[in-house]
């Protein structure tokens, strides 16, 4: 017989609950005890599950949708079950139903520990292979990278970018008078992209047909993995378990490290007033994306770095053009110094002490961003309890190239292998394990991988440089273009920047390419396709670029390794 699913009891005293998510699909079969719907009501949440066996006809609602006591949500052809036989007639134990917690049993061919550019893409990956998917995040799906990583600072980015074409409307022709910037308002921008991108996410998913959980996950075996949700004691039985939990932002373990005036990369993206002075503490990406958004709002940046140089993994001659772009963005690098402490000042200030060419200095500050890197995160998870081996350094879980652990059926992802810390070989790793649990052998290849930095202007690069080069003995030529010879470039009133490709003499093949100027990170792209494709400059050039595009840079690039480019003279 067809069963009317709805609210009834567990809207509680509440007239009115919205839909948040729908986890069953018309033709899907549900047994008791199932969940098929979350919505949540004033300031609760709870599930509508199953008390019927058997098949789903229709649903009745959408996420987001309001319903009260009596909607009806669902269909369902089957046969009631009665869940509590012993309960008196009429008998109702609230507290009962408050302490005491639902257990639910899940039946998995992949569990997927963490939601992020790695766990969700292998979960979608795996499902449309067939694979029944459980995704387990304790949080957002979309990790750090999507809510609080490489997205929410690249909405601030084109913010800043904004406001500084603003500024500098005068050279197009263009009036814009007091300008200004409303970093409230920024935020709430950057809110609203991140939650529009989750919500996408959380579709993909629920339209692949995968379990969601939120939660934290402890794995008990190699096959099973506990999680509670909400009211709910979950257990999965698992055939195969990826962790993809991800990384936190590191520290320094320095006096002054834990006052107010100190945030981490997440902190700065809810900031509610801007900081008139922000010490940066390192040079990374991290740190000098950061730097740049906050001095394009107007604030007086300063960056201390450890190394020689900001940017460090970076060739000799991009380090030095950032550095140039950055003086004239007004921010002051202290470079080969070691911070020491931060101390409380009079006020809302506070002073951060470093040691530069042996002499102590000191930076007057109203907020101090730590941006010293991130630490793969794997606590609580119960991994070194199940024999998972780590790395040499304790730091991150050991992998082979098909991305298995020691334990043949548990895989890692991401970050928590700190093979890579980036998004895009996150979500590569995790197709790579997932194909290989799905019976297709699949290595992963570490030799091609594009590296994205949203600085002003920005920078990108992939395979070899002229340092790994130095460093490996190769024979190499280098071919570079200027962009302040493009017409693009200088009709977007830009003119800072260039790009080398890097031939392998003996092949002619482009075995790596630099980019530091405007569209840095979207040209890369054509650079890569032509390092993992072995194509040689000379195909690069036989290759007809649109006109007028900032593309062409790299047009040029590969004529001048094959004979000198035609837009620029030496």
């Amino acid at each position: 017989m067809e069963i009317n699913v709805n609210m009834g009891n567990v809207l509680g005293y509440s007239k009115e609950a919205q839909i948040t998510k729908i986890y069953k699909k018309e033709g899907d079969t549900v047994k008791v005890g199932d969940v098929i719907f979350d919505s949540e009501a004033g300031k609760g949440s709870a599930s509508v599950k199953s008390e019927v066996e058997g098949k789903v006809v229709s649903i009745k609602v959408k996420a987001g949708d309001k319903v009260g006591a009596d909607t009806v949500l669902a269909v369902v052809e089957g046969e009631k079950v009665e869940t509590s036989p012993s309960k008196t007639k009429g008998e109702f134990n609230y507290f009962a139903n408050i302490l005491k917690p639902l257990k639910e049993e899940v039946e998995a061919d992949i569990t997927i520990i963490g939601g992020g550019p790695g766990g969700y893409v292998a979960a979608i990956e795996a499902a449309k292979m067939g694979a029944k998917v459980v995704v387990i995040e304790k949080d957002k799906v979309g990790g750090t990278c999507l809510n609080w990583g490489c997205i929410p600072t690249k909405t601030l980015v084109r913010s800043a970018e904004v406001y500084e074409l603003l500024k500098r409307a005068e050279e197009f022709g263009c009036f814009a008078e007091d300008a200004g910037v409303d970093i409230k308002k920024v935020i709430s921008r950057k809110d609203k992209v991140v939650e529009q991108l989750v919500q996408g996410i959380e579709y993909l998913l629920s339209k692949n047909g995968i379990r969601s959980i939120n939660g934290n996950a402890k794995i008990l075996d190699k096959n099973t993995i506990a999680v509670k949700e909400k009211m709910t004691d979950i257990t999965i039985n698992s055939k195969n378990i990826i962790i993809a939990t991800g990384s936190v932002s590191s520290s320094l373990r320095i006096p002054g490290a834990d006052l107010k005036n100190v945030m981490d990369s997440k902190g700065a993206l809810s900031i509610n007033n801007l900081p008139k002075k922000l010490v940066v503490i390192g040079g990374g990406v991290i740190g000098m994306e950061f730097a740049y958004i906050f001095a394009d709002f107007g604030a007086d940046v300063s960056v201390v770095e450890y190394f020689d140089e900001c940017l460090i993994n970076c060739d000799k001659d991009i380090c030095s053009e950032n550095a140039k772009n950055a003086a004239a963005k007004g921010i002051k690098l202290y470079t080969g110094a070691k911070v020491e402490e931060i101390i409380k000042a009079e006020g809302e200030e506070c002073l951060v002490v470093f040691t530069q060419n042996g002499r102590k200095k000191y930076i007057s500050t109203e907020k101090v961003l730590m941006a010293v890197g991130r630490a793969p995160h794997f606590e609580g998870l119960g991994v070194e309890d199940l024999g998972v081996e780590l790395n040499a350094n304790k730091r991150g879980i050991k992998v082979n190239s098909k991305m298995q652990t020691n334990i043949p059926n548990i895989y890692a992802i991401g970050d928590v292998t700190n093979v890579m810390q980036l998004a895009h070989v996150a979500s590569h790793q995790g197709i790579v394990a997932v194909n290989n649990i799905m019976g297709e052998d699949c290595e992963m290849d570490y030799g091609v991988v594009p590296a994205a930095i949203f600085t002003q202007p920005e920078i990108a690069m992939v395979g070899v440089s002229e340092k790994s080069a130095e460093k490996e003995g190769l024979d190499i030529e280098v071919g570079k273009f200027p962009f302040s010879a493009n017409g693009k470039v200088l009709a977007f009133g830009e003119n800072s920047g260039f790009i080398k490709l890097i031939k392998d003499k003996e092949t002619g093949r482009v075995i790596g390419g630099s980019i530091i100027g405007i569209h840095a990170t979207d040209l890369i792209g054509e650079i890569t396709l032509a390092v993992k494709n072995n194509l040689t400059a000379k195909q690069i050039v036989e290759t007809i670029h649109a006109h007028p595009t900032t593309s062409e840079v790299i047009h040029e690039a590969a004529l001048a390794l094959e004979g000198g480019a035609i837009h620029f003279a030496q």
